[in-house]
């Protein structure tokens, strides 16, 4: 088990996904890891659920997934003044899932705003944006009276009534014993959910530099988010 190559993104809702694997992590952002599973650099990978659609040939992890059923918080527009009047937003490169929901959110609504690399700095120009993860969670903190959010899951649940998934474990289809994996990872799912409010403090401990109002707020949807990562994807065909 030791030597299974593992990646994992570096966001707070995916520590109840990993936390206690017993050999080395990988962590870094959604796309490099979609990049370096698709090379074969790692044997399994927490990666946009876009990456299954592109490249089907990998084994799901059943039951396991960062999802949301409506808001999510963390994956968001940052804009000023209508929505729809928008004409340039600038998009968050570590996010392939981020971006193509966006594409597809703004093509049902018939919205056609330019969409742009961003800018170094630009997070707090007046520019609207994409923003994910745990930035997005201190961003809404601290430019709450400055900005609207437009949240990507709370879009697709008001367009398709549906869940959304944002990323899940994929498994290379050469990788041996693929379901003792897979079950090892559901297993640390239960375990680390069962003790949730040690990793909300491990969480709020980590966010250095924060007042006590902004710990507070911060402990509070930090909570929302992982327990958005509990959400089972039914439907899939997996380990």
């Amino acid at each position: 088990m030791k030597s299974v190559r593992v990646g994992c993104v570096k966001y707070l809702n995916a520590r109840p996904l990993i936390r206690g694997w017993p050999g080395k992590v990988e962590f870094d952002h959604p796309s490099a890891l979609c990049q370096r599973l698709a090379k074969g650099q790692l044997d399994v990978a927490l990666v946009s659920s876009f990456e299954f659609l592109r490249n089907p040939i990998y084994r799901i992890v059943d039951d396991v997934s960062i999802s949301s059923d409506g808001p999510v918080y963390s994956v968001v527009v940052a804009h000023r003044g209508e929505f729809s009047n928008i004409e340039e937003i600038e998009l968050d490169p570590a996010s392939e899932t981020a971006v193509n929901l966006l594409r597809c959110l703004l093509a049902e609504l018939g919205l056609t705003p330019r969409l742009t690399g961003a800018v170094p700095g630009s997070a707090e120009s007046r520019r609207a944006h994409l923003i994910i993860g745990d930035q997005a969670i201190s961003f809404r903190q601290k430019h709450a009276g400055e900005f609207q959010f437009w949240d990507l899951g709370e879009q697709w649940k008001k367009l398709t009534g549906l869940p959304f998934v944002y990323a899940l474990w994929l498994i290379r289809p050469e990788v041996p014993d693929a379901k003792s994996i897979a079950q090892r990872l559901r297993g640390l799912r239960d375990q680390n959910l069962a003790d949730i409010q040690v990793i909300v403090s491990d969480a709020v401990a980590d966010a250095a530099g924060r007042n006590r109002k902004s710990r507070r707020n911060f402990s509070i949807v930090t909570t929302t988010s992982i327990f958005d990562s509990a959400l089972e994807l039914e439907k899939s065909k997996g380990c």
